[in-house]
Parts: structure tokens; sequence; C-alpha cells
């Protein structure tokens, strides 16, 4: 019996492939038939297999991971102004003035502030469009 799916479901099928790495630069995508752990995600068997019932876990675990916030860390540095810093900060993020002179002091006095939080792929973003502004960024995983 054939399997008739619609890009959504080919799509969906795919994301279960997908394993968020510990190491930038690491290849995301694990092959499917691995089953085995890569970080902190269980990779799926196949695309057509029902993991939720072969193994409960594996889609907890998925989600667990999935929900873990990733930050973007803006550092400080001693090229850029701080009315500059603020500037980038009110023009990219759309931060409102006086929330954008707090982030930069907290750039400025502790050395580093967080400036956004979310997917991966949002921070990456975020950490190269502040990159292309000339500002040292880098993100992480969340505490929370």
């Amino acid at each position: 019996m054939g399997l008739s799916l619609g890009m959504v479901g080919v799509a969906q099928l795919v994301e279960r492939w997908l394993v968020e790495p510990d190491v930038a630069g690491s290849s995301p995508v694990v092959h499917p038939n691995l089953n085995s752990r890569v970080g902190e995600v269980w990779v799926v068997e196949s695309m057509a297999s029902t993991a939720s019932t072969a193994h409960p876990d594996v889609d907890r675990r998925e989600r667990l991971v999935a929900d873990v916030p990733w930050v973007t860390i803006v550092w400080n540095d001693p090229v850029n102004l701080q009315s500059y810093v603020a500037y980038v900060f009110r023009t990219y993020f759309g931060f409102s003035h006086p929330e954008a002179e707090r982030l930069m002091l907290l750039v400025h006095n502790e050395g580093k502030a967080v400036v956004a939080s979310g997917a991966r792929e949002q921070m990456e973003r975020h950490v190269e469009a502040m990159h292309d502004f000339g500002l040292w960024a880098t993100l992480t995983r969340s505490d929370s």
C-alpha cells in the first residue's frame, strides 16, 4: 500500500530526522535508521515508524528539548560606542529608547546582555545580524 503525502506531511516526517547539534558547526541532520542517541534527542528509526508506541519517551524527549529556548547574547567590546549599540538595539530589535539604553548599559557594565530568546534558528539569525552590525554576539541555550 503506497503512502500518499502532501508537502506538509513530508515536512513533518523529515523534521523527525532533525537533531540539534551540541557543537556549533556540526551537522544537525542524522540518518533516520540509526536509532541512536545524539546529544539530548533520540533519533527515531524511520519516517513512517510508530515511534510513540514503540518508544513512548521519544516524542516526549523531543518536545522537551525543542521547548528549551535559546538566547542571543551581545558582549561588550572596546570598539563600538554605547550610542551605536543602543541604536542597533532600537533599529534591529525594535526596542524602545529606554529599553535599548538599559540593555546597552548591561552590556557595558556587566560585559554582556541577553537581547532575545526563542528558537535556535531565529537566534542564529540575530547573532549573524549583530555580527553584520559589528557587534560581538553569541547564542546559547537558556538556563531556564
